[in-house]
């Protein structure tokens, strides 16, 4: 009998380390990756993006933030360690210059060119198997829950970053995402970001967050003075459309 309780006690106990109660921040199940925004870290359980987990980012019509939130975490994850990032079915041609003055190598990015929303959910899912890889992004606008809960198993099991952006109007939609954003444009150069579903307490406001834009415009402002033009892309990502119209830099410069 003594021996029965002191084992149900022990396990009571592991019990306790890993329940999460809703009233309260729960700690992240395994290793974060800090964002590189305090203020978001601090509304993150864990203090930044989950690795072996599925995170939603949700942006209205005609707005591509994702790269103002994603790059510094992405950039912090390639100094710590040899990793390469995935794109798949990215909206804009990368701008390997812009990407490499942050910290992000050319030789670390790898952009699938996929159209259809099912050779999309294929090539995320073979990415996150590959050993080399860290972190998949995946553009899906439209996806059923079933796929994204595979998806999200395939990051568990790998122990990957994984961030899929959809539009705003999937926010009422059910998601086995362990965190869903919605990042829209804030005041200033700033965005605006509410957290929709996290392990914790609702948060009721947006976070404002300092995006460091400017270094994205100094560095094409450089550019430009060098007479190099800010749409030049390298060889290993070919322009499928007019130059100069959808770089996701010239983009963000655009909006300044």
């Amino acid at each position: 009998m003594l021996a029965s309780l002191h084992s149900d006690n022990l396990l009571l106990a592991s019990w306790g380390e890993s329940v999460w109660r809703a009233d309260s921040l729960a700690r992240a199940a395994g290793v974060v990756l800090p964002s590189g925004y305090a203020r978001l870290d601090a509304a993150l359980p864990g203090g930044g993006w989950p690795l072996g987990a599925l995170c939603e980012l949700l942006q209205p019509p005609a707005q591509q933030h994702e790269w103002r939130l994603l790059l510094p975490g992405l950039c912090a994850c390639a100094h710590r360690r040899a990793c390469s990032v995935v794109l798949v079915g990215a909206p804009h041609t990368p701008f390997g210059p812009g990407l490499a003055a942050w910290g992000l190598e050319l030789s670390q990015l790898l952009w699938l060119k996929v159209d259809g929303a099912g050779e999309r959910l294929w090539s995320a899912e073979q990415a996150l198997r590959c050993d080399g890889v860290q972190a998949v992004l995946a553009w899906l606008p439209a996806v059923r829950t079933t796929q994204l809960r595979r998806l999200h198993l395939a990051a568990q099991a790998q122990g990957k970053l994984l961030f899929v952006m959809r539009p705003a109007s999937a926010r009422d939609e059910a998601s086995p995402a362990v965190l869903r954003l919605l990042v829209q444009q804030g005041s200033g150069t700033g965005l605006a970001v509410q957290v929709l579903k996290r392990r914790g307490p609702p948060v009721t406001e947006a976070l404002a967050l300092d995006d460091r834009r400017a270094a994205f415009s100094v560095f094409l402002a450089a550019a430009r003075a060098r007479n190099t033009p800010a749409d030049v892309v390298p060889d290993a990502y070919p322009s499928h459309s007019e130059p100069g119209s959808d770089h996701v830099l010239d983009c963000l410069a655009g909006a300044a």
